[in-house]
């Protein structure tokens, strides 16, 4: 399927951000501020891992002489960061070759003037011609999901460079949360970077919130442990979430609501369904009487995805899923019905898998494998789908970077040996882009071996 994936941008979008496979061409889209070949950068470490050495090294080749930084359009700071930054730092860290590490630092600083505001809470847009930010822009938002995911990335770009400028931006993004009052323990999601206030009152683990959370108990993981800080930020947003956010629905079906100001929206995202993975990854480090009941909890909301699943026609799942009125892990309407080869579920199947080693999680990645090749694969690339009610399938013409990058790659994985990319040693920024854990007394970094 990778190499399917890849033969099919290679030969009608090479360089493009993004094949689009029924009109046979490449899409460039608004995104990333004028950089080019995002499908390449996500797919390096993809390509790597499953030793496609010739794509690798096409890949690696277009990096050398066709990935330009001069550009002058705008960027969304948090998709540069995990997509660009992650592919070339995994690149780097995986094979050791000095053009992924060079290029990293190089964008990482195109970034730095996102953070130029008056609290240090970046911008979600960053200007890659200006060096300055106009505040007239006194009623705009950052979003918790998109400043509360560059600390892995920043950490390693501090490493790599020796410049501490990218530690201390992410260092002081925390010390704001720390500080900020936050209603009943919980995260909104939009916060301003002018006055530091929450603008609403709006919690979810889902999409604007999500990858926050995971890059707590990662960051914890990340340092070898001793980011203490951001340990007990991760279990003390848990505990409120499973407070205030936890649901049965009435068919036993375990999921996390969304919070508006004290009211619940009774749904899930499919971007919520990481919540799985990321609980059990978390549930070693709880406290022991917390143990059981998160590797539990893990399992159980795994199992509420893996139902919006099974109760589509397609057996893929929908982008969003409603527990109401007696419809329960369904969508309720033809908006939220779309499925755009997105990797949540499989990424907790990995988990669980590697947690328990509970064949069911194979089954169900297996069910997907068999989905995506029946419904998602066109004749030239793979491609998300409109309805997945629909058995059959209106595509929407594009193959998403991150199906190679995440999808595919969480896929092989649970497949795979547990010490292949091991959870020991590895940890997965939230494009799917292995960064080493700073195991300090360790010898070389560079070109380690899976």
């Amino acid at each position: 399927m990778m190499q399917f994936a890849w033969q099919s941008y290679k030969r009608y979008a090479m360089g493009k951000n993004e094949l689009r496979p029924l009109t046979k061409d490449g899409y460039e889209g608004s995104m990333f501020g004028g950089l080019s070949g995002a499908t390449i950068i996500d797919s390096l470490d993809t390509l790597y891992l499953m030793e496609l050495q010739d794509e690798f090294q096409e890949a690696k080749a277009w990096v050398e002489e066709n990935f330009h930084l001069n550009v002058s359009g705008e960027a969304s700071l948090f998709e540069v960061n995990i997509r660009y930054i992650g592919g070339l730092l995994s690149a780097f860290y995986l094979t050791g070759e000095e053009v992924f590490r060079i290029k990293a630092i190089k964008l990482g600083e195109k970034l730095l003037p996102a953070f130029n505001t008056p609290t240090g809470i970046p911008k979600g847009v960053v200007n890659f011609k200006s060096r300055s930010w106009g505040w007239a822009m006194a009623g705009s938002s950052s979003i918790l999901a998109e400043f509360g995911s560059l600390h892995l990335e920043f950490l390693h770009l501090t490493e790599l460079s020796g410049n501490q400028v990218f530690a201390e931006k992410v260092r002081n993004i925390r010390k704001v949360l720390r500080k900020i009052d936050k209603p009943f323990g919980l995260y909104p999601n939009f916060l301003s970077p002018v006055s530091g206030n929450w603008m609403q009152h709006h919690v979810s683990v889902g999409g604007l919130g999500d990858s926050f959370y995971e890059y707590l108990i990662k960051s914890w993981l990340m340092s070898a442990k001793t980011d203490v800080e951001a340990k007990d930020m991760y279990y003390e947003a848990l505990e409120a979430i499973e407070t205030h956010l936890l649901n049965v629905s009435p068919g036993g079906l375990t999921y996390i609501a969304e919070w508006r100001g004290g009211i619940l929206d009774h749904k899930m995202g499919h971007l919520a369904c990481f919540s799985g993975g990321m609980i059990a990854l978390g549930a070693e480090d709880a406290k022991e009487e917390k143990r059981a009941r998160y590797r539990e909890l893990a399992a159980q909301i795994t199992k509420t995805c893996h139902e919006s699943y099974a109760r589509s026609d397609t057996k893929l799942g929908p982008e969003a899923f409603w527990f109401n009125s007696g419809r329960e892990a369904v969508a309720t309407q033809l908006s939220e019905s779309y499925y755009i080869l997105r990797p949540e579920v499989v990424e907790s199947y990995m988990y669980l898998w590697r947690q328990t080693h509970d064949p069911i999680y194979r089954e169900w990645g297996w069910e997907v494998v068999t989905a995506l090749e029946k419904y998602c694969r066109t004749e030239a690339g793979f491609s998300g789908i409109q309805d997945v009610y629909s058995s059959i399938p209106n595509h929407d013409n594009k193959q998403q970077t991150f199906f190679l990058a995440e999808t595919l790659k969480y896929l092989y994985l649970l497949f795979s040996e547990d010490d292949v990319l091991s959870l020991e040693d590895w940890v997965f920024n939230t494009e799917a882009h292995p960064l080493p854990v700073n195991h300090s007394d360790s010898p070389g970094r560079g070109g380690g071996q899976l």
